[in-house]
This record gives structure tokens, C-alpha cells and sequence, in this order.
């Protein structure tokens, strides 16, 4: 299961790609509250501070490891406990809460790159703010003394477990060294979904309270702004607070507030080759818990035939022999890169109209949409989204969040991109546009 994810399709056939399921996309959000829960054998409890600080002006920049392909995923590395340990966390935009693998013990757990984090005793009691926002208004605590939680994500995964405190390691681009105890959750319970990512845990980017960016900032240690720069040729950066970009260069479009558990640009219109394609009012969210981008049901099959359409009389077929993704296609001889294919697609436009200077317009390129398998075929990394359980939500995933920076201010209540060289994370305070 990718990070607090949001996706569960995954094409397994001959070559297996993980997509990511975010949380919340249908009704497996509910938490079971018929679940027996495990109780936390230990007296020790200790309440997080709420009490916002005077925030300072400085930001936390990580580097992200991975690709789209063919790892099929991004991950960051945090530096969590006493003694300090590393692990390897899937960042997501599209769920708040963050959680390791937890020799609690584990009841079951999957295959992780390091040893089991262990707990401590400094556990998160069941009035906490953080543990009410993990859960529905009419939640009753079972014990009072701990913070029990389930996260459920839309490719069949979950992680069940108890929130404890623990200390976080990070270096601010003002060279200061922040070693802020924050909310985890001790995942004793694991399920895989279809889109596993073989990581420690996942670390949750959203907009509620839990999210570390919103802990982060209700210490006054960074604005409440997050964002990351996905390299196309793999890696990249994941930051916290505003101190790495230049705002006035960034295109920002509000936040939707309809939808206020995910990061979304509310109704777009899909743009194919600078034309209108009809197709408007779609529900856009952006995920970085996605490895693929989705379109509603509708929305795909049109942007399929306008696609094939375009093909029409060039030198590509489609490629049925390779099951990487849905729909791939394979020219005279193999393809090295997206370069020797790119002259045959044309760009797409999720257009917004509420952009703050005029319509904001989140391009994206062939090498932001295709992916270049292990056959040599070129495929298409835009997929049915109602098909993947989706419903009727659009979502920008990684794949079209490459080269760009990508920015989700909760302050502002504003969603902002653009592009940007995201092979090197910018040095102490400096821009890197």
C-alpha cells in the first residue's frame, strides 16, 4: 500500500506497477468501530501541545528517492525516535496521519527496509485534539488513556494502531537543528493493497490536524505550507513551510472547500493540444500518494479517443503484447526514452478558472503523462479512475507532478505549481527559481 494513498489499481501482469491509494476517495474511510482493538500494555501517557508559537522563518527540506518507473513510487527518509533511526515513508497529500510499522507487537506486518520501529510510552490519550481529528464526531473513547485509530485507503490497505509522541530530526534551511516530539501512530495491524509500496510507513502531508505540517506549524516551527519537486529522471525534494520559492512566480488557483479532507482545485476543464475538449466541471484533486494520474470514466474515454485520434497515421500500434499499463504502444523498434516518442503526443491542460492573476492552467507535457516499459512501448500513465474506485474524482498523481514545484499553502487556502529543476534541493535560504 503506497502512503496514506490514494489509488488501488494496480496492473499486475508481466510487469507489475504500484499505484498508490489515497485515503478517503469512497466509503472504506469508516472506521470499524466493531474492531476489538489491541490495548497498549503500558501506563506511560503524555498530551501533545496544541498552543500555536510565533512561527519562525525557516524551512525543512528532504530529499525524495524513487521514480515513476520502474520503482513506481517516491519516498522520503525521516529520522524518528531516541536513539534517532532511519526509515523510509511514502509521502502523501492525500491522508493526514503518519505511521510506522511498530513491533508493538505486529500483529501482521509487511516486509519493511529496516527493523520494526519500536514504541515508547508516551502515548497520545483519546482526548487529545489530534486523536478527535482522526476520527467521527461521534466517536466514543474505548480507553481513555490511548488513542486508538484505523486508516483505511481506497486500494483495500489499512494500517491499525495506537498514537504515541516521539522525537523527529530535522535540519532547517536556516541551519538550525529541530528535534520537535510529534504524533505518530504505532501501526501494530497491517493489510497491504494492491498498490504495496515496500516501505516503513507512511508519512501523511494533508490538511488536518494530524498531517506533520499542521503539527509542525501548531509548534510555530514552519509555516503550514508543504510542497514537493518530483524529478523525472527520479528523486527530488519534499519541503515544509515558504521559504524555498519565489511566491510571485508560482500560478496559484484556491483551494476547493468542498471537498476539505483533500487538496483540490475544485472544477477543471481538460485542454488537448490548446483546444476545448467539452469535457468541464471535473472535480480535480492533487495526490502525491498517486503514482499515476486518473480521469472519471467519461472523461478518459473521450481523452482516449481524442489520443488515438492524434495517433492516427503515425508510426505506432498499439502494443498488446506489453501489460505494463492499459494502454501502450510500440513503434518500428524499441523506445529508449520519452524523447524518441514525445513528437507524436500532444500536450493536455487541466484548466482552472479562478486562478488569482486569470485562469490557472496546470500543463501537462508528454514526458508528464507517458512512460517508457521495460519492452520499449510507450504507455499512457492516465487511467480510469472509476474503474479504480474513484467515483467520479479526477486526480493529478505523480506522473504529472514531474518537473514541476508543487505547492499546497494552507494558510492562503491556495493550491500553486510551477516548473522548476527538481534534481537538486535548494541550499539554506536559497530560491531555486
Amino acid at each position: 500500500m503506497g502512503g496514506g494513498k490514494i489509488i488501488g489499481m494496480v496492473i499486475f501482469v508481466a510487469v507489475s506497477v504500484a499505484v498508490s491509494a489515497a485515503a478517503g476517495y469512497g466509503d472504506n474511510q469508516q472506521l470499524q468501530q466493531q474492531q476489538k482493538w489491541w490495548k497498549w500494555m503500558s501506563s506511560g501517557s503524555a498530551a501533545s501541545s496544541s498552543v500555536v508559537k510565533p512561527v519562525v522563518s525557516s524551512s525543512i527540506v528532504l530529499p525524495l528517492y524513487g521514480n515513476i518507473y520502474p520503482i513506481g513510487y517516491y519516498y522520503v527518509q525521516l529520522n524518528i525516535g531516541q536513539p534517532s533511526k532511519p526509515y523510509f515513508l511514502d509521502p502523501d497529500t492525500g491522508s493526514d496521519l503518519t505511521w510506522l510499522q511498530c513491533d508493538a507487537p505486529c500483529v501482521r506486518c509487511t516486509r519493511a527496509p529496516h527493523p520494526f520501529y519500536k514504541p515508547n510510552n508516551d502515548l497520545v490519550p483519546c482526548k487529545d485534539p489530534l486523536c478527535a481529528s482522526l476520527h467521527h464526531v461521534d466517536y466514543k473513547c474505548e480507553s481513555p488513556e490511548q488513542c486508538d485509530y484505523q486508516v483505511d485507503y481506497a486500494d483495500g490497505g489499512s494500517s491499525l494502531g495506537v498514537l504515541l509522541n516521539d522525537v523527529f530530526n530535522f535540519n532547517a534551511t536556516s541551519g538550525a537543528r529541530i528535534i520537535p516530539r510529534l504524533a505518530l501512530g504505532c501501526g501494530y495491524d497491517q493489510l497491504p493493497g494492491q498498490s504495496h509500496h515496500p516501505l516503513d510507513g507512511v508519512l501523511g502531508l494533508g490538511k488536518g490536524k494530524a498531517s506533520i505540517v499542521s503539527q509542525l506549524h501548531s509548534k510555530g516551527l514552519v509555516r503550514n505550507v508543504v510542497g514537493h519537486c518530483l524529478s523525472g529522471r527520479g528523486g527530488g525534494f519534499l519541503f515544509f513551510g515558504d521559504e524555498v520559492y519565489d511566491s510571485s512566480r508560482i500560478v496559484w488557483t484556491p483551494m476547493a472547500h468542498d471537498r476539505m479532507k483533500h487538496y483540490s482545485a475544485g472544477s477543471g476543464e481538460l485542454i488537448f493540444g490548446g483546444k476545448a475538449t467539452g469535457f468541464k466541471n471535473l472535480f480535480v484533486v492533487f495526490d502525491s500518494g498517486s503514482s499515476f494520474s486518473y480521469l472519471n470514466s467519461q472523461t478518459y474515454q473521450g481523452f482516449i479517443s481524442l489520443l488515438k485520434k492524434e495517433l492516427n497515421g503515425k508510426p505506432l500500434k498499439e502494443a498488446k503484447d506489453d501489460y505494463t499499463l492499459p494502454l501502450c504502444w510500440k513503434g518500428r523498434r524499441p523506445f529508449k526514452t520519452i524523447n524518441d516518442v514525445k513528437k507524436y503526443f500532444k500536450n493536455f491542460v487541466l484548466s482552472f478558472p479562478h486562478g488569482w492573476k486569470s485562469k490557472a492552467h496546470f500543463e501537462i507535457p508528454p514526458e508528464s503523462y507517458l512512460i517508457i516499459s521495460s519492452k520499449g512501448s510507450v504507455c499512457l500513465g492516465v487511467l480510469n479512475g472509476t474503474e479504480a474506485g474513484l467515483q467520479n474524482v479526477n486526480l493529478i498523481g505523480d506522473i504529472s507532478m514531474q518537473d514541476k514545484m508543487v505547492i499546497y499553502d494552507n494558510e492562503k487556502q491556495a493550491i500553486g505549481w510551477s516548473p522548476a529543476n527538481c534534481d537538486r534541493p535548494p541550499k539554506s535560504n536559497n530560491m531555486i527559481m
